[in-house]
């Protein structure tokens, strides 16, 4: 198996009129936060199920789909690396493939919103095996990179499910001042994720923080919370 033969079979699935929709969801335009990402036009089941038939390809393939121009390729390499993630068993296995997503992170090929979504929840349960995740994910959350931003983020998914909500919390106020969209999206997911497991929590952060989170990532934050508290956190954070 090799990274050749999982981009042809992606390549069958093109279909050329889906490729500027695609291009115009994922933002790819001049000055967006994907600006030059290209597209083959399939769709995330075709993609899935390439995946799915080289779930098997060694790290340097594997590699070589991250480093693919493509969306659908780069897609598939996250899947990919989920499956082998989730299956090894063994400490230092999981470590290697964890590191390896992180070199991915860091060379921008985890560059859509999208593929950090379908990556960082799983692979961020190797950091639930280690005795501080702290460092890396603050680290992450002061990066230029968007993308590395996000990433810290979503990585705490998979602390909450754990039952760690602290360092949600901790990345939540680190990004509470950034400027970018996507990164209020998934705080405010975060918190709300968060909020499922211990309602109180999230409700200090909102006590503490509301008048002056972004009002997207409040509104993601809330969403779970009855109406009539949604409408009075809403209001409160105006005054």
């Amino acid at each position: 198996m090799t990274a050749s033969l999982a981009l042809a079979d992606l390549r069958a699935f093109t279909k050329k009129a889906r490729i500027s929709d695609l291009a115009r969801f994922y933002k790819t335009g001049p000055g967006e936060y994907a600006e030059g990402d290209l597209f083959l036009g399939g769709t995330v089941p075709q993609t899935r199920s390439v995946a799915k038939k080289y779930q098997n390809l060694e790290l340097k393939e594997l590699e070589k789909l991250f480093n693919s121009p493509f969306h659908e390729a780069r897609l598939c390499a996250a899947i990919i690396l989920n499956h082998q993630f989730e299956k090894s068993k063994q400490p230092q296995d999981r470590k290697k493939l964890f590191e390896f997503y992180l070199k991915q992170v860091k060379a921008n090929h985890v560059n859509n919103w999208d593929l950090v979504d379908v990556s960082a929840p799983r692979m961020g349960a190797y950091l639930t095996e280690v005795d501080d995740p702290m460092p890396l994910l603050l680290k992450l959350s002061k990066s230029n990179s968007l993308w590395e931003r996000r990433v810290s983020m979503i990585l705490t998914f998979a602390l909450i499910r754990a039952g760690d909500l602290e360092p949600t919390i901790i990345i939540a106020e680190s990004l509470l001042k950034d400027e970018q969209d996507l990164i209020h999206k998934a705080s405010g997911w975060m918190l709300r994720e968060l909020g499922k497991r211990d309602v109180m929590m999230l409700r200090r952060f909102l006590s503490e923080h509301a008048h002056k989170m972004p009002r997207t990532m409040l509104r993601y934050a809330i969403e779970k919370l009855p109406e009539r508290e949604r409408k009075q956190w809403l209001q409160d954070s105006k005054s």
